[in-house]
């Protein structure tokens, strides 16, 4: 698919995240330690700002309070309508590293991607996993021995949830059960760099269309790809010499992927600088399920 990814909206540091709610999306400019949305002629507001740690992964309750991962804390905090930020739920004693991204289900049931790093620590690797927390705060791990695991997908009928293995250059699915719990875990698509010489391609930030094809977001290969189950790639869009991190399938039909990219994800080189963006991409497929 030929397209240009045009720029819907600009001056972020650095953006994760995306989510359309409401009919407005929403993102994390996580360097920036805030959360915003976005209405459709791109004018930014900030909803909430998580002082002292980043935000990632965004979710909301049957109730319409927001959630959001406040990932080196291993927290995943609660907007109250006064406009506080409540703990929903304290991670740390199960965590491994930094939380990250994280989907929320219809009847308030969170997964949340536990790294198995501290993202900005000194880059020891360990298994990570996911994490499941329920509407009432309690919490369980919900598989483990996973590469990095990174974006989050249910299916429409929120049966099944596929996660990104950034480190594993993989997306792996499961089924999931009235309770919230996953089995069945098993391979969804193995990613191949587009380029040889690169030893593995990366799966960050992903979103599903209404034919079960997965977008994903790989910064290594600063590019936006379309996978169909078993790993055949339909479409791929080229991002040089951004590095987009993460998609979501958004907009009046769903028709557009917006696509968070920045220059470089590490906060040391972003410092002070405001030349993240959103792009927008026309699709064919509309999205489906969440996020």
């Amino acid at each position: 698919m030929a397209v240009r990814a045009a720029t819907f909206v600009e001056g972020f540091v650095f953006t994760e995240g995306p989510r359309w709610h409401d009919g407005r999306l929403w993102c994390s400019d996580m360097h920036d330690h805030r959360v915003v949305e976005i209405d459709g002629s791109g004018r930014v507001r900030t909803v909430t700002e998580v002082t002292g740690d980043e935000p990632s992964g965004l979710g909301w309750l049957p109730d319409g309070r927001l959630l959001v991962v406040s990932m080196e804390r291993q927290l995943v905090l609660r907007l109250e309508p006064s406009g506080e930020l409540a703990v929903h739920a304290d991670l740390s004693e199960v965590a491994i590293g930094s939380l990250n991204d994280m989907i929320v289900a219809s009847d308030g049931t969170a997964y949340v991607g536990d790294m198995g790093a501290r993202i900005h620590g000194d880059g020891t690797r360990r298994p990570g996993q996911v994490l499941m927390v329920r509407a009432d705060g309690s919490f369980e791990v919900a598989a483990g021995d996973l590469r990095s695991p990174n974006g989050m997908i249910l299916d429409p009928d929120q049966t099944g949830l596929i996660v990104a293995e950034s480190g594993g250059g993989r997306l792996t699915a499961f089924d999931r059960d009235g309770g919230g719990r996953l089995s069945r875990r098993r391979t969804f698509a193995e990613i191949v760099p587009s380029d040889p010489t690169v030893a593995m391609a990366t799966a960050d930030g992903i979103c599903l269309d209404a034919e079960g094809a997965v977008w994903f977001a790989d910064p290594v290969g600063r590019r936006v790809v379309r996978v169909r189950p078993g790993g055949v790639v339909t479409d791929m869009i080229d991002m040089a010499p951004e590095q987009p991190v993460a998609c979501v399938l958004g907009g009046a039909d769903r028709g557009t992927l917006y696509v968070c990219a920045a220059l470089s994800w590490k906060r040391e080189e972003l410092a002070g600088t405001r030349a993240g963006r959103i792009a927008e991409i026309p699709v064919t497929v509309a999205g489906a399920g969440r996020p």
